[in-house]
């Protein structure tokens, strides 16, 4: 009886590259960048290592860069002077991301994919995902509305992508709805299908200052994390609706669910790679807890391991710098 060794198969670097089953490229990843209104210079934040509040300009700059790295596909979040209860800068055509988004479709065309978060929490003085009502719950149905008007201004100012990441019910309908209406068909939507209530989003609400009015959160809307079959009824609902792509957030706690969707979709799945995931790593890396490099790179595979063919992540130009 031979010795069944298979360790041979992993004896050399060059050996293990040849057989390995997964690989991450940088086509696969997208980058989320932030742009903010009425700065001068950008601003570098705190919680995010290494990521930006842009101006117009330097966001620009950003993109070109990250274009001739390989990059293919970005998605912005705006963060506007100021906010009020509706979220007008959401839908305002002189609002931070549709002047963005016209800055940079006239820099890359459509050599890259411009997407666009369609969601109101940057936008809204209360911080919450949509209209409230008396009682500070959200009115799911008069936040269709503005998550349409949205959706129109992204689409007016050129975004190849929109992205509701509200978790209302009915968004992904509605917005299909109001897009074919006004001849956007070629527009397509990226639905945040299963957005999870999580603790990991702290770096990201620096990222766009939100803050939850009277210690509110958003339990009544995004998911519960000790659901599953909950997440597969929002995705199936997403696609029933007209949604091109759905996406799993966070990732790294939610693989189980990526796999769970990729095995019963037909359309691409996408995953955040969240910001608390990101400055996780960095803050232990710093500490010199971890090599911050392997794991990251550990963390990404796992992702598109687990079924995700495209990844939302803060660590694209570190990649894309890295490993191409």
């Amino acid at each position: 009886m031979p010795v069944i060794r298979p360790r041979r198969l992993r004896r050399t670097a060059a050996m293990r590259d040849l057989l390995a089953e997964t690989h991450v490229r940088t086509d696969d990843l997208i980058a989320p960048l932030f742009v903010r209104e009425g700065i001068a210079e950008p601003q570098p934040i705190q919680s995010l290592k290494g990521v930006m509040q842009h101006t117009r300009d330097s966001l620009r700059a950003e993109v070109t860069e990250l274009a001739a790295l390989g990059v293919k596909s970005v998605i912005l979040f705006g963060v506007p002077a100021e906010k009020d209860a509706v979220g007008s800068g959401a839908y305002d055509p002189e609002g931070i991301v549709q002047l963005a988004l016209g800055d940079l479709r006239s820099e890359v065309g459509d050599d890259m994919v411009v997407m666009t978060d369609l969601c109101v929490d940057e936008y809204t003085s209360h911080g919450h995902c949509g209209i409230v009502d008396e009682h500070g719950v959200v009115d799911n149905d008069k936040t269709l509305d503005l998550y349409v008007a949205a959706a129109l201004a992204q689409a007016r100012a050129g975004s190849h992508v929109v992205a509701p990441s509200g978790m209302m019910d009915g968004q992904v309908a509605a917005i299909r709805s109001g897009l074919d209406a006004e001849n956007f068909t070629d527009v397509a939507i990226l639905a945040y299908a299963a957005k999870y209530a999580s603790g990991l989003y702290g770096p990201f609400r620096d990222a766009v200052d939100v803050e939850i009015a009277d210690g509110g959160d958003r339990r009544g809307y995004q998911q519960d994390y000790r659901n599953t079959r909950e997440a597969q009824r929002e995705v199936d609902l997403d696609i029933a609706e007209g949604a091109d792509m759905v996406m799993i957030k966070p990732a790294l706690s939610y693989l189980d669910i990526i796999a769970d969707t990729a095995a019963r979709v037909d359309v691409p799945v996408a995953a955040y790679h969240v910001s608390g995931e990101y400055a996780m790593i960095h803050a232990a890396a710093d500490n010199g807890w971890i090599d911050g490099d392997a794991v990251a790179l550990e963390q990404l595979t796992a992702i598109k391991r687990a079924g995700a063919n495209i990844i939302l992540t803060y660590f694209t130009r570190w990649f894309a710098e890295n490993h191409r």
